[in-house]
């Protein structure tokens, strides 16, 4: 039962009601670009993206060439101010999302979709491997709309890829970005060497690739 719970989607009227307060209140300096979490660096866009849990997809994107910060967070659900323990709990209806901030003219934003689409199983509904429930599923919150056209281009040419190797349906939601709260201090770059230099988050990369 409480399995069941976890992977479907609460509606608006279920959910819990948060605070007024954030869970990071103050500037936090990212542990790789020194900068604080919450910044954009000038001539950077935004991107929103959800790929399982996001201490392995963080790292993923902080490694990227042209990725300029990152940070976790919540979004996409419905309670203000969530806390981990009540986004675990299917309770609030958000997912796992890395903030990437990028400099699109070093990399796209439909090249941070392909690490995206190849760095998980966007066909596994609400979990990545052993990780279950809602706050696990992929999904990609556009900022406007030519992110949102993109988003819709890549993940119907990785399908066509997807289908070639034996695979269902994408599930990966493609949403207008709602507000993004920041996770807690101890998330931020969970797995950089300052905080866990022993860390392990799988990355749930399937081996299909394409490129858009």
């Amino acid at each position: 039962m409480f399995l069941r719970q976890k992977t479907t989607m609460i509606d608006e009227g279920s959910a819990l009601p948060g605070r007024d307060r954030a869970v990071l209140e103050n500037p936090t300096f990212h542990e790789i670009y020194g900068i604080p979490v919450q910044s954009t660096p000038a001539g950077s866009e935004v991107a929103y993206l959800a790929l399982g849990c996001f201490w392995g997809a963080e790292k993923l994107y902080w490694q990227t060439p042209g990725v300029t910060n990152t940070a976790a967070g919540y979004q996409g659900g419905f309670t203000p101010n969530p806390t981990y323990e009540e986004v675990c709990s299917g309770g609030t209806a958000h997912a796992e999302v890395v903030r990437v901030t990028y400099d699109p003219t070093k990399i796209t934003f439909a090249g941070l979709l392909k690490i995206f689409f190849e760095n998980h199983d966007p066909t596994q509904g609400m979990r990545q491997g052993n990780d279950v429930g809602t706050q696990y599923r992929s999904a990609i919150y556009t900022t406007d709309d030519e992110q949102a056209a993109d988003a819709i281009r890549v993940r119907d040419e990785f399908q066509a890829e997807f289908t070639k190797s034996g695979y269902g349906e994408i599930t990966t939601a493609i949403r207008p970005a709602g507000e993004f709260f920041y996770a807690e201090d101890y998330h931020q770059q969970y797995l950089s060497e300052g905080k866990n230099p022993n860390g392990y988050c799988p990355i749930h990369a399937t081996g299909v690739t394409c490129n858009p």
